[in-house]
């Protein structure tokens, strides 16, 4: 079955087909959601202060039993904090955006992991000043003696573990598999880390308002996992019942996958944005992908395009029609919300990068934008959706041009033909009215590195440049 016989079923929303939208994110829930987790950092400094932490400073080593104290809240705090960030929780999600807040996820981890080395080591210093013990028997002694120490030891142990391999010289030597199996080790080590407090912290013995804040907190962040990673995916991919319907190749290895299920048009999905995908048909189905939609939700199907990158996703060339798929999502903000007041969009696209802005594609041109795509490829037969292009062009005037070939020079990400030029002047002479666009990227991490440089060199600001980058 090709290509275009499947996609005969389907009208797209640049022909005007009827979508369910679900409307954009307001900004305040981002403003809410940054202001709550700086508010929460502050209430624990607050509980602290409350519960004697500076009257114990006079005390034998009471100076660091004391900081060790807030170092470890703040720690914990912070621990929870990081749980919500990735909790996929949808109005937070749709107003980062996941590149943003996993940005955040990692910051907010490293330094609550290096809140809790402090804890542990300021806590074990004070108790040895307090007891007159040196420093590897008090710690020793507060291991095994204390209710709730071995299970934080073995939660730290955990963490650490996740850190050293989320460092990025650790990550690129892994497998995505083998690093989201290692990472959801993170869970089980924040569980483990955390009770001790519920059993021998001093802010949670002696203060009721400290028990009714931390054990509000563990609420919130439990019941925004098990609703947002759990229910809510469960009952989604229920309800939907998605199947695969069809696997057609696109180009040298990639091929799209479209996938049919009941009453699609309920799907919150929005062009530009990605699901994660579980396909039932062996082993490894449990491990989730990320892939983006490559064209707007519409006609009872929906299709995902892949390429063949090593990491499980060989296998989806081998899908079988009829079988079954579990979903999480939508997930992302890169959509076309964000052109508003007669802009222009220019979607900048690199290899299997396409696949976002052949979705946006559908969209835009359904409101009337004009768009300019630059499609960067190695070579012509590469291109993906070559022939829906070609259409989108003749049909909603949208510019397309193929950037093909090898780099102008290391570093650039223009093809070869523009060697003699930078790559300032090249985006220029691409696009000369550059001002009037609101820019969508997506491709390698390096090539939009580079894209982002030069559009800087342009003048255009932040705010005018959309991208969600899905490397792990």
């Amino acid at each position: 079955m090709s290509s275009a016989e499947v996609m005969g079923r389907v009208r797209f929303a640049g022909s005007g087909a009827a979508i369910r939208r679900r409307p954009p994110a307001r900004r305040w829930w981002a403003d809410l959601a940054g202001s709550a987790a700086l508010f929460s950092v502050v209430i624990v400094v607050a509980l602290w202060l409350h519960n004697g932490g500076l009257r114990t400073f006079a005390t034998p080593g009471g100076p660091a039993t004391s900081l060790g104290r807030l170092t470890g809240l703040v720690a914990s705090d912070l621990l929870l904090l990081q749980v919500l960030l990735m909790a996929r929780i949808p109005w937070v999600e749709r107003s980062y955006g996941q590149d943003a807040l996993a940005r955040r996820h990692r910051l907010v981890g490293f330094l609550s992991f290096w809140l809790m080395i402090v804890h542990v080591v300021l806590i074990t210093v004070g108790y040895a000043q307090s007891g007159g013990g040196d420093l590897p028997g008090t710690g020793w002694d507060l291991v095994v003696r204390y209710p709730g120490m071995l299970l934080a030891a073995a939660g730290t142990t955990l963490l650490l573990l996740v850190v050293v391999l989320s460092i990025r010289a650790a990550r690129r030597r892994q497998r995505y598999e083998t690093w989201h199996l290692i990472h959801l080790y993170a869970y089980l080590g924040v569980g483990l880390a955390l009770p001790h407090q519920l059993w021998t912290g001093a802010d949670f013995v002696a203060s009721p308002a400290a028990r009714l804040y931390w054990w509000g907190l563990y609420a919130a962040t439990l019941g925004a996992v098990l609703v947002f990673r759990v229910g809510l995916p469960a009952f989604r991919s229920a309800y939907h019942r998605l199947r695969v319907h069809a696997v057609v190749p696109e180009a040298p290895g990639v091929v799209s996958v479209y996938l049919s299920g009941h009453r699609l048009d309920r799907l919150p999905a929005r062009a530009g944005q990605f699901l994660s995908w579980r396909f039932l048909d062996g082993p490894g189905w449990s491990r989730a992908h990320p892939y983006t939609l490559s064209s707007a939700p519409s006609g009872g199907l929906l299709r995902i395009t892949v390429k063949d990158l090593g990491d499980g996703s060989s296998r989806v060339a081998t899908l079988r029609p009829g079988t079954r798929v579990l979903v999480e999502g939508p997930y992302g903000a890169l959509t076309a919300d964000h052109v508003a007041g007669g802009r222009k969009a220019l979607l900048m696209a690199a290899g299997v990068g396409i696949t976002t802005m052949r979705a946006l594609l559908d969209d835009l041109a359904g409101a009337g934008t004009e768009i300019t795509l630059l499609y960067r490829i190695r070579r012509h037969e590469d291109a993906v959706f070559r022939t829906e292009l070609d259409d989108a062009a003749r049909r909603h005037g949208v510019r397309v041009v193929y950037l093909d070939g090898g780099r102008a020079r290391p570093g650039s990400w223009l093809p070869a033909r523009f060697a003699q030029v930078s790559d300032l002047a090249g985006l220029r002479w691409l696009v000369p009215d550059l001002d009037r666009h609101e820019v969508f990227l997506c491709g390698p991490p390096p090539w939009m590195a580079a894209v982002r440089a030069t559009l800087r060199d342009a003048g255009v600001g932040a705010g005018h440049v959309h991208a969600e980058e899905f490397a792990w």
